[in-house]
């Protein structure tokens, strides 16, 4: 390809269907999944995960720093009673008095965990330099650091092995009138390189 574009965004479609589990903004099952056919819901991850594990995923995957009391929390509460619905897992975050933000960053952590996110962008960035053409471009847009970091962690290695001619050193991000008409554009950061001719 002389191009290729990768949007990392999750359609805005999903998160506002209160039956997917994306937000917990409205009350919905607990399931945060992709693809409602595959792997198992948000709620049985939280239900059977260690609180180790857990806080080691809200860190990992969210950059939480209120992973430690948000992870012993969750556990006391869900010997209680099972973990099922979007606005239960809230209420159970707030309790700990965690900012607002903990809540976006705990259902961001919990959807990348269920659907393997990491991982699947591990594997389109390896793959990557194979279906680029000489002097072929690729731009991915991430919407959260850890996304961001492990693009520019695999750019900046491939332009040291030679594979990438250049690469973006600084971040591309939406100016303050895309921002205000989509609020969502905010968190968007966007990196591009460049394959080598050899």
């Amino acid at each position: 390809f002389d191009f290729v574009l990768a949007d990392l965004g999750v359609s805005s479609m999903q998160i506002d269907n209160p039956e997917r589990g994306f937000t917990y903004k409205y009350e919905g099952p607990l399931d945060l999944r992709l693809n409602p056919n595959q792997g198992i819901s948000a709620a049985e991850r939280i239900n059977t995960i260690s609180k180790d594990e857990l806080e080691g995923m809200l860190i990992e995957n969210s950059d939480e720093p209120y992973a430690y009391e948000i992870a012993k929390t969750v556990v006391e509460e869900r010997r209680k009673k099972k973990i099922e619905t979007t606005t239960q897992l809230k209420e159970i975050i707030e309790r700990e008095e965690a900012v607002k933000k903990s809540c976006a960053r705990t259902f961001q952590a919990l959807r990348i965990d269920v659907n393997n996110e990491f991982e699947v962008l591990y594997e389109f960035l390896e793959k990557l330099p194979n279906v680029l053409a000489p002097n072929g471009r690729v731009a991915i847009l991430t919407f959260h650091s850890g996304e961001d970091r492990l693009v520019k962690k695999s750019f900046k290695t491939l332009k040291k092995q030679g594979i990438y001619s250049d690469v973006a050193r600084d971040v591309i991000r939406p100016g303050k009138e895309e921002c205000m008409r989509n609020p969502r554009a905010k968190s968007t950061k966007m990196r591009w390189a460049i394959k080598a001719v050899q």
